[in-house]
């Protein structure tokens, strides 16, 4: 025992079992606990993804394919890390996508494609860092909001919170990239909520955000304002008036129904031959990305597209079944950020497919053609799977 002042500080060296406190890199499981389910069903979807990528565009299927099982397999790796040692060096996630987005938009290292700044080239690699961002800020606030869950109610954490998700979202939004500005915004409400807000924040939040998005939303829609580029604005506009830009902005989503609803029950078969095919006849220009629902629809048929919307609902909900057993606060907010993240993304891209939103760009997970997509999903999802593994076991 030494002393200093008033202050005792004991010398005596305690063992400490890293494994037992959760602070190690790896932790004993059980394969058991392995969730298998949630595995065969993003096997599957994404299987289905490379299928209705090489009929889009015949080119791209081996890629796809490669960067799926690049994504599986980093999946399964992760799945064996403790979360609770990732998520120590969250700070560190925080300021690497913090960095990879400045690079973007400040380094001129950010390359230039459709009007948009949003792809970061380093030699031979190209890849996206918004989509990489929507992961490492699902774990970053994991461990933010366990480290200060006794002051989440506060006016001072929820502060800190929003500014600290406002930072990257800015620098997503002057890309320009809106549609994963909104999806930033919803996830970030997710693991909020999922960290355990109050009901009643939640409810004066929503009474404040929705006529505030409205009163936007209408000053966006005018002509002299910067709120929106006239791209953007157009979109909108598109949207309320389909007829008025059938031949310009509403044209892809137009075309996009007449494939889905062409394909009825069965579908046209795929890699069909029929020159009635909005496919084939090159109607739609993003039908590996934005509208690779259109494909599945026309060539699968209704079976088809309600088979994706099965198993995206199924991955989602299997992620908030994980949520309900973690261990912890973090592992709550992962599982539940993941599985929001897939649910918002899929329906948006679903519903921009059915013209039943605005145009938005945003890709359907784990089907749409991109690879940092891709495999930002999967590694995601390994931290979902490490979740289950950790999960609290009925006794």
């Amino acid at each position: 025992m030494t002393a200093v002042g008033n202050l005792r500080f004991s010398t005596r060296v305690i063992p400490v079992n890293c494994s037992d406190m959760g602070i190690g890199m790896f932790k004993n499981y059980r394969i058991r606990d392995y969730d298998f389910k949630l595995v065969l069903m993003l096997i599957t979807l994404a299987t289905i993804g490379i299928m209705a990528i090489g009929s889009a565009e015949e080119l791209l299927w081996k890629k796809q394919l490669a960067g799926a099982a690049a994504g599986i397999a980093a999946m399964i790796v992760i799945s064996f890390f403790n979360y609770s040692w990732v998520l120590k060096f969250y700070w560190l996630m925080y300021l690497v996508n913090i960095g990879l987005l400045g690079l973007v938009m400040f380094s001129g290292a950010g390359d230039d494609a459709k009007g948009a700044q949003r792809w970061l080239e380093i030699g031979s690699l190209r890849f996206q860092p918004s989509e990489t961002a929507k992961i490492l800020l699902i774990l970053f606030f994991a461990q933010f909001i366990m480290k200060y869950k006794k002051k989440i109610n506060t006016v001072g954490f929820i502060g800190c919170s929003v500014i600290l998700a406002a930072i990257p979202w800015v620098m997503i939004y002057k890309q320009p990239d809106l549609s994963t500005s909104i999806v930033v915004v919803v996830v970030f409400c997710f693991v909020m909520f999922a960290g355990g807000i109050s009901w009643k924040l939640v409810v004066s939040a929503f009474a404040v955000a929705i006529p505030a998005v409205a009163i936007v939303i209408s000053l966006a829609l005018q002509p002299d304002n910067d709120i929106l580029t006239e791209y953007q604005r157009g979109r909108i506009l598109s949207f309320v008036n389909p007829q008025e830009y059938a031949t310009t902005l509403a044209y892809q989503q137009l075309n996009s129904v007449t494939a889905i609803a062409s394909g009825q029950l069965e579908g046209k078969g795929y890699k069909n031959n029929e020159i009635t095919s909005v496919k084939n006849g090159n109607f739609i220009s993003e039908a590996r990305t934005d509208f690779i629902f259109a494909v599945i629809g026309e060539e699968f048929g209704f079976k088809g597209s309600i088979t994706v919307i099965i198993l995206l609902m199924g991955i989602a909900l299997e992620c908030v079944s994980v949520a309900r057993k973690a261990k912890d606060t973090a592992g709550t907010v992962i599982a539940a950020g993941m599985g929001g993240l897939v649910a918002f993304q899929g329906f948006v891209n679903i519903g921009v497919a059915t013209f039943i939103l605005p145009n938005t760009g945003l890709p359907l997970p784990f089907v749409s053609y991109g690879l940092t997509s891709l495999m930002s999903l999967f590694m995601g999802m390994g931290f979902v799977l490490n979740v289950r593994l950790q999960a609290k076991r009925a006794k």
